[in-house]
């Protein structure tokens, strides 16, 4: 919702949507947050969190957030993790780490994808299989997949990652390289009914969390904002996905 994010719980609410995936809150915001979920119907599936792998408090970091996870239900830690210049065995020893306190509280973390980890289905499994843990998995974007890559098939990529698959951002895309154009669901090159297959096919359970992220150099306003992410629901609905 960007800029119109205080209405976002009302909104989804109103179009009957009734999960979200939000920020952590701190401690001191997690009572209302619950309240404010609760108001409105809503559980929280998934919670956006910190996961620094530069540092070496890496389960301090995780279990620092966990009181949210355990107080709203969310069962799901979604991240975006950068090695940068740690080493990647260091990297993959610390997610391992994370995994492991995530695991005691019954959550999943789940890891965007973003350069330099998940960044395609090949680097995603490599990254996956490095780890080896069952509580650390792939977060797939059928946008971003197409942002930071060229020439990729989004369903393709999907296919050589499914199996550590665990949650899905479904965003849509012009399929440009670098392009920042994320419209309605069904207005770009994403085949959501394919992807839908190629899940299904795995057994995949996890959430489906409706990303959209606007057009480059629009100017978009409440109406606007709204209207897309009802269109989107709209159009899953369409797929018998709702």
């Amino acid at each position: 919702y960007g800029d119109f994010e205080s209405i976002a719980l009302k909104h989804l609410a109103s179009i009957g949507i009734r999960h979200v995936e939000i920020s952590a809150p701190p401690k001191d915001k997690i009572d209302a947050t619950s309240e404010a979920l609760a108001i409105h119907g809503l559980t929280a599936s998934s919670l956006q969190a910190e996961c620094d792998v530069s540092r070496g408090d890496i389960a301090e970091q995780i279990e620092a957030q966990m009181s949210a996870f355990d107080a709203l239900g969310a069962r799901f830690m979604f991240v975006s993790v950068k090695a940068g210049s740690t080493p990647l065995d260091t990297v993959y020893g610390r997610l391992r780490e994370a995994g492991a306190v995530a695991a005691a509280h019954g959550v999943t973390i789940v890891m965007e994808t973003h350069p330099d980890l998940i960044t395609n289905g090949d680097t995603a499994r490599r990254t996956m299989e490095s780890v080896n843990h069952a509580h650390v998995r792939v977060n797939y974007d059928t946008a971003n997949v197409y942002f930071y890559n060229e020439g990729c098939d989004g369903v393709e990529e999907l296919r050589k990652v499914v199996e550590f698959t665990a949650a899905m951002h479904l965003k849509e895309t012009d399929g440009g390289y670098r392009s920042w154009h994320f419209p309605a669901l069904g207005r770009g090159v994403v085949d959501f009914r394919k992807t839908f297959d190629v899940l299904d096919r795995a057994g995949f359970t996890g959430p489906c969390t409706l990303e959209i992220e606007g057009i480059e150099g629009e100017e978009a306003d409440e109406r606007m904002v709204c209207d897309r992410v009802a269109e989107s629901v709209d159009y899953l609905r369409g797929l018998g996905r709702m």
